[in-house]
């Protein structure tokens, strides 16, 4: 069974093709700029065992064409990680394509088994620096760049995804280490720039929750491209979601 908080059918964003993604309660971090405060509780949302997912899959399977498939985001992916196991196998088992989009801070015997069954990862690595990454997340990235490190070993296709927050996320000396830190990783298919954006701040009310970047500005076009450009002194593939 998966602690579900929503889903959504025919999305294009997260992996490739058209998918359904489900995302999951709960969540170990706690972000700054998170647009989604709703999921960070592990109870809540909707119990929903595989078998009905599978379902929702073949119902969008004509839609999927080559490259399309099953996305579990979050929250947080692997605080389920039990319950995908048998849900990706599953899936796997169907003929489904399978993407997991993760903080990468679990890894474990039971996330190693669930890798397995994953087609891809979409990884947020959120700050390359200890220090900010703590003042960020919560969290230590520690273990985030040790889990990059195991889907190297193991030849795990993934997308590095960056979160672009003024102030925050945009120190260009901190821009060319990340980038460095990771381009010899020969697993990489791509790497995404997800500028900041202020659509979930109505949520922080509706929760009576505080907003710490309430204040912070999106970013500029000029920040944007200054990301753009220096990760593309890394990375062959490079975009702005």
């Amino acid at each position: 069974m998966l602690q579900v908080h929503s889903i959504e059918t025919f999305g294009t964003h997260e992996g490739p093709g058209i998918r359904l993604v489900v995302f999951l309660q709960g969540c170990n971090f706690r972000c700054l700029y998170c647009h989604n405060p709703d999921t960070r509780p592990l109870r809540g949302g909707t119990l929903m065992k595989s078998e009905e997912i599978i379902e929702l899959l073949k119902k969008q399977k004509p839609y999927f064409k080559d490259s399309g498939g099953l996305t579990i985001s979050g929250g947080e992916s692997l605080l389920q990680r039990a319950g995908l196991l048998d849900l990706f196998t599953k899936a796997k088992k169907a003929g489904f394509n399978t993407c997991l989009d993760t903080n990468g801070s679990i890894l474990d015997e039971v996330t190693k088994k669930l890798l397995q069954a994953t087609d891809l990862v979409l990884l947020d690595v959120k700050h390359i620096d200890p220090l900010w990454h703590q003042k960020v997340t919560g969290a230590s990235n520690a273990p985030v760049l040790k889990f990059a490190k195991y889907l190297e070993s193991i030849e795990k296709p993934m997308w590095l995804r960056y979160v672009l927050v003024p102030g925050y996320t945009n120190q260009r000396q901190f821009l060319e280490k990340w980038g460095a830190h990771f381009r010899s990783y020969k697993n990489i298919e791509r790497v995404e720039i997800l500028p900041f954006h202020t659509y979930g701040f109505y949520k922080y009310k509706e929760l009576g929750l505080e907003n710490p970047l309430e204040d912070c500005p999106v970013p500029t076009k000029e920040q944007v491209q200054e990301a753009m450009d220096i990760f593309k002194k890394y990375f062959k593939e490079v975009h702005v979601r």
